[in-house]
């Protein structure tokens, strides 16, 4: 197997802990970084993993769907409802969960799946590494990557 990594830095993104105690209940930000690497199991004509060139439809990706976005938690109901009453004041992004943790694993899905239909299934994506600010990183890989 060949493996080769692309990180994407300083990606301004909100978001909101609705369920923790402290601080982080409040809504906040982070320039965010994603750490994503690639595998295969036979190099292209170029002797490539990817050209990472060739993968700005990910950089389009993060640059339409999460720079200067807020994310909420499908779960965080007063978030959704501020979100319904104020929607000129947001980009907003839900999912699942917008811990790190969750981030990590949603965007796992939404990369592996670009990955694989640009390579025609050549490509997969192993792992990726979520980062908030240059302090705190949580990794998600599934059983099967």
């Amino acid at each position: 197997m060949h493996t080769c990594e692309k990180i994407y830095t300083d990606v301004p993104i909100g978001h909101v802990q609705h369920r923790h105690p402290g601080h982080c209940r409040f809504v906040h930000g982070h320039n965010w970084s994603f750490a994503l690497t690639f595998a295969c199991e036979e190099l292209d004509e170029q002797g490539f993993v990817v050209d990472f060139g060739g993968i700005k439809f990910i950089s389009r990706w993060i640059a339409e769907n999460l720079d200067h976005a807020c994310t909420f938690a499908k779960s965080d109901a007063e978030g959704l409802r501020m979100l319904a009453a104020f929607p000129h004041l947001f980009k907003p992004y839900v999912m699942e969960n917008c811990s790190a943790e969750g981030m990590a694993e949603h965007l796992f899905g939404v990369f592996d799946k670009l990955i694989r239909e640009e390579s025609k299934n050549r490509v997969r994506l192993l792992s990726i590494r979520v980062g908030e600010d240059s302090k705190n990183f949580a990794t998600y890989a599934p059983k099967s990557a």
